[in-house]
């Protein structure tokens, strides 16, 4: 396998696997502060040491299906330069629910015994 087959693979991987993680950015971002749809694109750029990139319809279409939910929910204010904005927030559901999620899914890759996993296939010393 070359390097543009292992290019391809991974670009192809990490599609399907960055869908997932939109709500996982959206919901952190949440989680510290209210935010409005078109700051977001940026602040979730930002989380994510630029990993995860967002269009600006991926990001209504994820907070609808999360107000739908009872994830989300969200205020208008005014604005002092423009109109007002719709400012989103975790609902105590959300919360509950991003605090679940991270316990059962992201805390496992801090255990000692993931942690050797990880290190031994990432280890510059691997078999080949």
């Amino acid at each position: 396998m070359g390097p543009n087959d292992l290019e391809t693979l991974l670009a192809q991987w990490e599609a399907v696997y960055k869908k997932g993680l939109l709500t996982l950015w959206l919901m952190l971002l949440l989680a510290q502060r209210k935010a409005y749809p078109y700051e977001m694109k940026a602040a979730i750029a930002e989380l994510s040491q630029n990993t995860i990139t967002a269009e600006e319809n991926s990001i209504y279409r994820a907070l609808k299906r999360l107000a739908q939910s009872g994830i989300v929910d969200s205020e208008i204010r005014q604005s002092e330069t423009g109109p007002s904005r719709r400012y989103f927030y975790l609902t105590p559901l959300g919360v509950d629910l991003l605090t679940a999620f991270i316990e059962r899914n992201i805390r496992i890759f801090q255990q000692p015994d993931v942690g050797k996993l990880l290190d031994r296939v990432t280890s510059p010393t691997r078999s080949q």
